[in-house]
């Protein structure tokens, strides 16, 4: 398959997959849509059908049996069981691919002063998000954290000039002053993570028939710079050799001690308010800070993801059989925002620093000059190292090597007017062939319903090329997310199945 694009819908549950038709067939204009019945089935173990979804540009009738201008024919031929979908039709509904189809049809037919079978529908619908909860955050703790393994990285820190005062503001290109400049640490961090499970006392009710086991439960990160027992070369070394100790600065094991997840990780931190999923190769968690703290945060979840925020770090990340390239964005209000603003009319939030990740997750870091001493301690062989992977050379090109994703991103997201674009976005390029699209500047005070935020990030980690899109809600809702939307496509043929809309959502 040429193609294939992948999205997970909050409220629906559902992943897609849009491939490109046969390279024997010929090609429509837009691209046909398989609804694949992994996630549904993995989530709710419900019966498997799967979806084709013809776009609205074409315009034959599914029913007449006319194959002469059908782009479709051969695959109706091929797939007779599929059910076509005319997007036209006024009388179509979205089926989220949930198997629960009769929950929504129940909804629309349902009498609105039944109190009782509204309450009912509630109830199930409670019960497939729960399911979902459950879904995503096992999903999280086995293929992110692998089940609790140390994952070994670099971390390349940047910090923007907006917080360092007037004075080094006013050095940035005239053409670009709202735009901040990002000025790199010249030390790359060393830092070990992981994640894994523990389970937490007194939260089950005997009486609560809903208690699921991973309620539970709680995922809890561990992410430390790295000490002298984290690197067999300097541990391997000739007794008469001194190795001095690892040295990091304060500033440093501050930056790497904050956290971009809540504390303890529940399920029920996967719902959209909290910013927290995963889908397919891809990842997204997040974690704020209100600007004034209600009554009942501590103990009301939903309370948590509400903003206004005075600072709030998001994550997002790719993962391959042995790598993980994420990136870390750290905003916050500026000084002087923060000491006047108030709830009912809060400041931007702007990015203070950006954190590249460049790990591994076979248990050796990504530099082979760190994983190994020489075989005898002789000087003369100090470049060769023990350790040997065989994919070594793969791995360097792929975390190392020349900057920005070929052609930049695969799909660049909507992100509103041109103005809106160059007063809020930023796109950079970093080495390892990888390309982000972020906003260095978060308005909070806008309505909860206008145009949200997208963070975007292109990376391709062997054969296939990947890009996930962040994408948020507006307002005090910044935490909130509306959708996660991973695409894949074969990297050499990358420019051939390139999007030509301009930029533009997903389908839903």
């Amino acid at each position: 398959l040429a193609a294939v694009v992948s999205t997970l819908l909050l409220d629906g549950v559902s992943a897609f997959s849009i491939v490109s038709p046969a390279v024997t067939s010929s090609a429509p204009s837009t691209a046909a849509a398989f609804l694949t019945s992994s996630a549904s089935s993995s989530l709710l173990s419900r019966r498997k059908h799967c979806l084709l979804f013809s776009s609205s540009s074409d315009d034959q009738d599914t029913d007449n049996g006319d194959d002469e201008d059908d782009a479709y024919a051969d695959l109706k031929k091929d797939y007779p069981d599929l059910e076509f979908v005319n997007y036209n039709d006024p009388e179509y509904r979205m089926d989220r691919g949930l198997g629960d189809d009769d929950l929504d049809e129940q909804y629309l037919t349902a009498d609105k002063n039944d109190d009782e079978t509204l309450a009912e529908i509630e109830r199930m619908r409670e019960e497939r998000r729960r399911k979902n909860d459950e879904y995503q955050f096992e999903t999280y703790h086995a293929s992110v954290l692998r089940g609790g393994e140390v994952c070994l990285g670099e971390w390349s820190v940047y910090q923007t000039d907006t917080f360092m005062g007037e004075d080094v503001i006013k050095g940035r290109n005239e053409a670009a002053m709202g735009v901040p400049r990002l000025l790199r640490w010249d030390k790359v961090l060393k830092v070990v993570s992981r994640g894994s499970k523990i389970a937490v006392e007194n939260t089950k009710d005997e009486d609560d028939k809903d208690w699921m086991r991973v309620d539970g439960e709680r995922i809890v990160h561990e992410e430390r710079l790295a000490t002298l027992d984290d690197f067999p070369s300097l541990m391997t070394r000739s007794d008469d050799e001194e190795v001095e100790e690892l040295l990091w600065e304060e500033e440093e094991v501050l930056h790497v001690e904050k956290t971009y997840w809540p504390r303890e990780m529940s399920s029920l931190d996967f719902r959209g308010a909290g910013g927290n999923m995963c889908v397919g190769k891809a990842y997204t968690i997040c974690d704020a800070v209100p600007l004034v703290k209600k009554d009942g945060y501590d103990n009301n979840v939903l309370e948590r993801h509400q903003g206004p925020f005075s600072e709030m770090r998001s994550e997002v990340g790719l993962l391959s059989d042995s790598m993980r390239f994420r990136v870390k964005c750290d905003y916050a209000l500026l000084d002087e925002d923060e000491e006047s603003a108030v709830a009912t009319a809060p400041p931007p939030l702007h990015l203070r620093t950006l954190t590249v990740c460049r790990e591994t997750l076979d248990g050796y870091w990504p530099e082979p000059a760190d994983n190994g001493g020489t075989d005898d301690g002789d000087d003369t062989k100090a470049t060769e190292s023990v350790v040997r992977r065989k994919n070594q050379k793969a791995i360097t090109e792929t975390l190392f090597g020349p900057p920005g994703a070929p052609g930049g991103l695969y799909d660049p997201p909507p992100v509103g007017s041109e103005e809106r674009a160059t007063e809020n976005y930023m796109l950079l390029d970093f080495e390892g062939g990888a390309t982000l699209l972020l906003p260095h500047r978060l308005d909070q005070n806008t309505g909860d319903d206008s145009l949200g935020w997208v963070t975007s990030l292109d990376w391709t980690p062997g054969k296939v090329r990947y890009q996930v899109d962040r994408k948020v809600l507006a307002g005090t809702k910044v935490k909130g997310l509306k959708t996660l939307e991973l695409s894949e496509v074969q990297g050499e043929d990358a420019d051939t199945w390139r999007p030509k809309d301009g930029g533009a959502n997903m389908r839903q």
